[in-house]
C-alpha cells in the first residue's frame, strides 16, 4: 500500500464521518418551508401564521418562493437547498399535484426528516402530515351558498369560473365540489379557465373570458382573478356580479365594501400555526394519520372586516 493511499483513506473516512455526522445533527430548531409564490396573497398569511407559530414556539423559519406554479424545476432545486439546511422539518406548498419530477424530489428529504404537506395537494404517501382542508368542500362551500341566492326555477345566471392551473392541486377538487354545490341552482357555468394565480396572469384571463362571454352574469374565480375584476368592472347594475373562491385581503375588502357576494374562508393563519404545531409534532416523533384543518365559513358580502383575520398589510416575510 503506498503512502499516498495510506494518506487519503483516513481523509476519505474523515468526510463521510463528517457527511453522516452532520446529518445525524439536524437542527431541530429550524422549519423550511417551500410555497408556489406570494404573488398571491392568501400565501402571505399562511406565511404570517407560520412565523407567529414558530416564534411561540421558540423555532426560526426559512421561506422559499418557487415563483409561481409554472416554476416547477425553481422548487425542485429549492427542495434541495432546503435539505441541505438541515432542517428539523420541511413544510411544501407545491406547485403541481402528482408531477413525478418533484414527487421524486420531495421523496429524498422525506427519508430523514418530516416533510409536511401546506395547504396544495400532494399525490405522495412520504409526508408525515398534511395541514389544509379539502378543497372539495371549498367548492361545495361556495356552490351552495349561490344556490341559496339563485335557486333552481329562479331567472337563469350564466358564470364563468377563473381558477390556477390544471396541475395545482387545489384547482379540480375544487371546480368538482362547485358544481356539486351549484347542481340546485339557476347558475350555469358556461366556461373555465385557469392560469398562475398572479393579478396580471388572472387579469388576462378575465380579459379573455370577457371577451368570449359579453355580458356575462357572474364571475366566479380565484382571489386574483376578483381583484383584477374588481379593478376592470366599475359599480354600476350592469357589471356581473362577483364570488370568490377563497379570500385574501382584496377579496375581504370587496366583502366588506359588498363588491364580492360570497368567498369561502378556509383561514390561511390557522393553517399556519397549525402546520409548525404538525411539524414540532413530527420532530417528536408523531406522525398524524388524517389531514389537519380548519372548518369552512363562507363569507358574505356586507360583513364586520373584524370577522376575516388575515396577515397584517405591511407584512411580507424574508426569503431564502
Amino acid at each position: 500500500m503506498g503512502s499516498a493511499y495510506r494518506r487519503l483513506v483516513p481523509a476519505a473516512i474523515l468526510a463521510l464521518c463528517t457527511l453522516f455526522g452532520a446529518e445525524a445533527r439536524a437542527d431541530q430548531a429550524l422549519l423550511c418551508v417551500l410555497v408556489p409564490h406570494f404573488k398571491d396573497e392568501y400565501w402571505l398569511s399562511v406565511a404570517y401564521g407560520i412565523e407567529q407559530q414558530s416564534a411561540e414556539r421558540q423555532l426560526s423559519v426559512r421561506f422559499f418562493e418557487a415563483g409561481g406554479y409554472d416554476a416547477q424545476k425553481s422548487q425542485i432545486d429549492q427542495i434541495s437547498a432546503c435539505r441541505a439546511l438541515q432542517p428539523g422539518a420541511i413544510l411544501i406548498g407545491t406547485v403541481s399535484s402528482d408531477a413525478p419530477d418533484l414527487l421524486a424530489a420531495v421523496q429524498a428529504p422525506a427519508r430523514d426528516r418530516p416533510v409536511i404537506g401546506l395547504v396544495n395537494e400532494l399525490h405522495t404517501d412520504v409526508l408525515t402530515a398534511r395541514v389544509g382542508v379539502d378543497w372539495a368542500d371549498m367548492g361545495l362551500a361556495l356552490g351552495q351558498n349561490l344556490a341559496g341566492r339563485f335557486p333552481a326555477g329562479s331567472p337563469p345566471l350564466d358564470a364563468v369560473l377563473l381558477s390556477g392551473p390544471a396541475g395545482a392541486g387545489w384547482v379540480a377538487p375544487l371546480e368538482s365540489g362547485l358544481r356539486r354545490g351549484l347542481e340546485r341552482s339557476s347558475v350555469r357555468i358556461v366556461a373555465t379557465y385557469g392560469a398562475d394565480t398572479g393579478t396580471a396572469e388572472q387579469l388576462r384571463l378575465l380579459e379573455k373570458a370577457v371577451a368570449a362571454h359579453p355580458g356575462i352574469d357572474l364571475v366566479i374565480g380565484s382571489a386574483p382573478a376578483i381583484e383584477a375584476a374588481m379593478a376592470l368592472f366599475p359599480r354600476g347594475r350592469d357589471r356581473p356580479r362577483l364570488a370568490a373562491t377563497y379570500v385574501s385581503h382584496t377579496v375581504a375588502r370587496g366583502l366588506v365594501g359588498g363588491r364580492v357576494m360570497a368567498a369561502p374562508f378556509d383561514d390561511p393563519i390557522a393553517q399556519g400555526r397549525l402546520a409548525v404545531d404538525a411539524a414540532a409534532a413530527a420532530i417528536a416523533g408523531q406522525r398524524a394519520a388524517a389531514p389537519i384543518g380548519p372548518g369552512i365559513v363562507v363569507k358574505e358580502g356586507g360583513i364586520d372586516p373584524a370577522s376575516i383575520d388575515l396577515s397584517p398589510a405591511d407584512y411580507f416575510p424574508a426569503l431564502d
